[in-house]
């Protein structure tokens, strides 16, 4: 038997330029949370703090893991504002693609709140970073009851925050998933969460960047002898001789006079009339294939005059920071592992490197954790023993012993009533 054999230099070949191609990622951020030291790299904002309605972070690994030691930071109270941001090397991604990553976990089992992260451009005071702080891009999952439940992808064009067009299902559970945006040179998007593409497309379709290049032709007019019936009647349909004597009732031939008709007292009786099993309704020819039938008309498409390409429309030329800006009612997402570079792969292998790596750990004291809340749960509710069904069975028989034996006077009877009219 001939086994087939691979190229050592090839494969090893390929092995290496994979290896350079990830090791020559261009890393604009990366933030694991590794360290205590953090809380040097970011900055909380003062926003909502004079209303007294500004959420503390903790530092934590959650309340179910895969490692102890993998922490991120997550909201501590419920019905807050959240706002904190790092700055990095400003830089712009023209000519780059350019990837948005991080890791969310909603342990809370989120009714009502975001998971997102914004790409912010220019100069900003961190210190007063809130909702209304101009951003570049927001992204991530946004979670509000039963309608909202999707992954926001928004680009600000001109000073305009504009929404993606297509629908993006966000997870929700109270797992860790790891969401990515990249961004290309030739105006094109894909978003994946934990490392599978969901949707992919071209930010000239999938967001109203732009005018539509095509329009339809305001000036064009339907042609007067444009037929659009698809059906007409057959002219070769012919009515049936004596169709129009066919009466659409007759007379009831199994009535019979009631024995009990007085025609002096009810009137001359007649015989009903029941609906005629003969009588088709008002004819109409049959229909067929229309032979000059063309269509439903529309206007042609034109050029439109407004419309002015812009072939750095995936540009942001600089960008500086990124942050977490939220409301949440209930409080417990944990953020972890943000990345910003020019490479899918190496950002692809980051999710390896935490997510994956832990998923099943993760996934597993999940379920540990849920088995012994549903535990306690039980405990809590109250049981009735077979004990007590005895005491309460015997209690009422010595009741009904003493209702039996017991004959209150009529005056008695008429107190109680009096009492319970006044309760």
């Amino acid at each position: 038997m001939a086994f087939r054999r691979r190229n050592p230099s090839a494969f090893s070949l390929l092995i290496i330029l994979s290896l350079f191609a990830i090791s020559s990622a261009k890393v604009f951020f990366e933030e694991r949370f590794d360290d205590d030291g953090w809380e040097s790299r970011w900055v909380k904002s003062d926003w909502k703090k004079d209303e007294s309605m500004a959420g503390e972070w903790n530092f934590t690994s959650g309340k179910w893991n895969g490692d102890a030691n993998n922490k991120g930071i997550q909201t501590s109270e419920d019905y807050r504002f959240y706002a904190i941001s790092a700055e990095y090397p400003e830089f712009s991604n023209k000519d780059k693609t350019l990837v948005f990553q991080f890791s969310v976990k909603h342990e809370q089992k989120l009714d009502c709140g975001g998971g997102y992260m914004k790409l912010l451009s220019g100069e900003i005071d961190q210190k007063k970073f809130g909702g209304d702080t101009p951003y570049s891009i927001m992204f991530g999952p946004d979670i509000c009851g039963y309608s909202t439940k999707k992954v926001h992808a928004i680009l600000t064009y001109n000073g305009t925050n504009q929404l993606i067009k297509k629908d993006v299902p966000c997870e929700t559970d109270q797992l860790t998933h790891v969401y990515t945006f990249i961004l290309r040179p030739d105006a094109t998007y894909s978003i994946l969460i934990d490392n599978e593409e969901k949707q992919k497309g071209s930010l000239y379709e999938h967001w109203d960047l732009l005018p539509p290049k095509k329009i339809t032709d305001p000036e064009a007019k339907k042609p007067e002898d444009w037929d659009e019936k698809e059906y007409i009647p057959d002219p070769e349909d012919k009515k049936p001789d004596g169709y129009d004597d066919i009466p659409k009732e007759i007379l009831d031939a199994d009535a019979k006079k009631p024995e009990d008709w007085d025609d002096e007292e009810d009137g001359e009786w007649t015989v009903p009339t029941i609906p005629n099993p003969e009588y088709k309704g008002p004819w109409k020819a049959k229909k067929i294939k229309n032979p000059n039938y063309k269509g439903k008309w529309k206007a042609p498409m034109i050029d439109n005059p407004d419309f002015k390409d812009d072939p750095e429309l995936y540009v942001f030329p600089s960008l500086r920071y990124v942050g977490i800006e939220l409301w949440q009612v209930k409080s417990g997402t944990l953020f972890d592992n943000v990345l910003i570079c020019d490479d899918p792969e190496y950002a692809k292998q980051l999710a390896e490197e935490t997510w994956a790596k832990h998923k099943d750990a993760e996934k597993a004291a999940f379920e540990e954790a849920e088995k012994k809340r549903e535990e306690e749960e039980t405990k809590d509710d109250p049981v009735e023993s077979d004990a007590d069904d005895d005491e309460d069975n015997a209690e009422d028989s010595d009741h009904d012993d003493v209702s039996a034996d017991a004959k209150p006077e009529p005056e008695a009877d008429s107190k109680d009533e009096d009492k319970h009219d006044e309760l």
